[in-house]
């Protein structure tokens, strides 16, 4: 760690870490899903039991809320992901305790990775496909399911009274 306040908390490294894994897992799996498989759109392949590979484009937000075929849309939506991921990172930097590492992590990956595609693409690609199950229709990826489990692992460590982790 270094003077002036440019240092980075042991949970901070953990978040960092875990972002980059996160962004470079659904980025992987992302090019392979589109250039690897070269799923057509909307077709389904059936992986195992109510798991399904179904490529689909979500011009929206995660889960496909808030659809819209607009540039404006598009690059709103990109520079938000990317706000709030810089927001996160620098309360990542301070971050105190494990869990609330990790929660972080997964967000600020979670978020850049879909920034990334729809800047690239214009729309995310999401695969994910467990509407078999009859009651989750949304067809997700890697990318949103880290932020889906950032965010409750984050409500989850809100409610703790344990002490900060030890530098």
């Amino acid at each position: 760690m270094s003077e002036g306040g440019a240092s980075v908390t042991p949970a901070g490294r953990l978040a960092f870490g875990l972002a980059a894994a996160v962004l470079a897992a659904d980025q992987a799996v992302k090019a392979w899903i589109l250039y690897g498989l070269n799923l057509p759109l909307r077709l389904s392949v059936e992986i195992l039991g109510p798991l399904r590979l179904t490529m689909v484009w979500n011009e929206g937000v995660s889960f496909g809320f808030l659809q819209a075929r607009h540039d404006l849309v598009r690059w709103g939506l990109t520079a938000f992901a990317l706000l709030v991921a810089l927001a996160l990172a620098a309360w990542a930097r301070k971050a105190d305790r494990r869990l609330l590492g990790v929660s972080l992590g997964l967000i600020i990956g979670g978020a850049v990775g879909n920034a990334i595609d729809r800047a690239r693409f214009g729309a995310v690609a999401d695969f994910i496909d467990v509407s078999a199950l009859g009651f989750f229709p949304w067809v997700f990826n890697i990318a949103d399911s880290a932020i889906t489990i950032g965010v409750i692992l984050m409500l989850a460590d809100s409610f703790r009274k344990d002490t900060p982790t030890p530098p």
